[in-house]
């Protein structure tokens, strides 16, 4: 990918977006993506910094959605400049689009809101690249509309997410078909290998997940050939203030991407 500051691509790793699901402060968001920087650099892993700015699709009013939009963006700007990396961040609007390029390099569409053209077409116009999630209610083929979207607005920086499949009401199941499939679309396509083992919609308004899993989603990726893996991680997931119940603990990191290094390697 032509993204500055993502560094070693000619190690022919598969890149990863990783980081906390919500930025909840400054302190932490900077040793989640310290201890991230340290793992990667060794390991050869072009790294691209995850902050959620707000969290805007809630299952309940008192559920936290951010500690402000400026200043969880300046965060994500410091994150950026203080360790030189690419960070990523979702938006909800169209009018969150060109306030959320003036801080990170990557703009995310959530998997609820990948058929919003007005958003798209927002994001697109930006000129940063857009990372969008495929909806756990549609087909991989089906993505070729919002990869057209983005590009038919002048923008070819198109990254595409795969976070699984509804699979009942209160599960997700991934077809790794999928991956493959949006690969033929020409763009670099990604497993997100937490959010696709949430188990949303729980009557008590708070999704869970399987994270003992994570390993086992993000090994069969790799082995299907995905470019890049999507990875949120926190120091202290139980006590996370948002999708804790699916994070991968970040002393847990890694190991597992050493693993992952392996097989890719394997595999080419």
């Amino acid at each position: 990918m032509n993204l500055d500051k993502l560094k070693n691509q000619d190690a022919g790793n598969f890149f990863l977006m990783a980081g906390p699901c919500a930025i909840e402060g400054e302190e932490i968001a900077l040793r989640i993506a310290e201890k991230i920087v340290t793992i990667t650099d060794k390991l050869q892993i072009p790294y691209i910094f995850k902050g959620s700015f707000k969290k805007a699709n809630r299952s309940r009013i008192d559920s936290f959605t951010g500690i402000g939009d400026e200043k969880a963006l300046k965060i994500l700007e410091k994150v950026g400049k203080e360790f030189d990396v690419p960070t990523v961040t979702d938006i909800h609007e169209s009018n969150d689009a060109a306030m959320a390029a003036a801080y990170v390099d990557v703009l995310q569409i959530p998997a609820f809101l990948c058929r919003q053209t007005d958003l798209l077409i927002a994001a697109a116009e930006t000129g940063k690249f857009v990372n969008i999630k495929k909806g756990q209610f549609l087909s991989a083929g089906s993505m070729k509309f919002a990869v057209d979207k983005i590009k038919d607005s002048g923008n070819n920086n198109v990254i595409l997410t795969d976070r699984g499949n509804t699979f009942g009401y209160q599960d997700l199941i991934v077809d790794f078909r999928g991956i493959p499939e949006m690969r033929e679309f020409d763009v670099p396509v990604v497993m997100d290998c937490t959010h696709s083992l949430q188990q949303p919609n729980q009557t008590s308004g708070v999704t869970g997940g399987k994270p003992a899993l994570i390993e086992t989603i993000a090994k069969a990726a790799i082995a299907v050939g995905t470019d890049g893996l999507f990875i949120e991680t926190h120091p202290d997931p139980k006590n996370a203030k948002s999708d804790g119940a699916n994070m991968l603990h970040l002393d847990l990191l890694e190991d597992l991407l050493t693993k992952l290094v392996k097989i890719r390697k394997a595999i080419i």
